[in-house]
């Protein structure tokens, strides 16, 4: 019995959406052709990754209490054109598991504060075109 409540109160402390998804997500970078430069900027214009696709880059799904978060990718290749692309995030679905598992405490102050109410895209793409010569 003791066990059972100690379990229900784990879940009364915590929200749902945090305890499925987290507060982090891995985003999958691709692009046309392989082997291009990234670099991921959060929306405050700090530089939080940078690296060479195919690259799988673990981000931060918030920004804040009830504020999901963006970021600023710019892809680039020795005789390509640049590629720009904003990655933004989106409800969880798993935030609403609160109106039934994680209660108003979850809904309300854990998933918010802790960015798992958000989702980021499981892959960004970028199609890079060649520099005409």
């Amino acid at each position: 019995m003791l066990r059972f409540v100690a379990i229900m109160l784990m879940f009364a402390m915590s929200g749902c959406a945090s305890i499925i998804s987290g507060s982090t997500d891995k985003v999958t970078f691709n692009s046309t052709p392989n082997g291009a430069n990234f670099q991921i900027k959060d929306e405050n214009g700090k530089s939080v990754h940078h690296g060479t696709t195919p690259s799988t880059v673990s981000l931060d799904r918030g920004d804040g209490f009830f504020d999901g978060q963006t970021y600023d990718v710019d892809f680039s290749s020795d005789g390509y054109v640049s590629s720009y692309q904003t990655v933004d995030s989106s409800l969880n679905g798993w935030y609403f598991g609160n109106l039934i598992f994680g209660g108003f405490l979850g809904l309300l102050i854990i998933d918010p504060a802790t960015g798992a109410m958000f989702d980021l895209p499981e892959n960004v793409n970028a199609s890079l075109t060649p520099i005409k010569k």
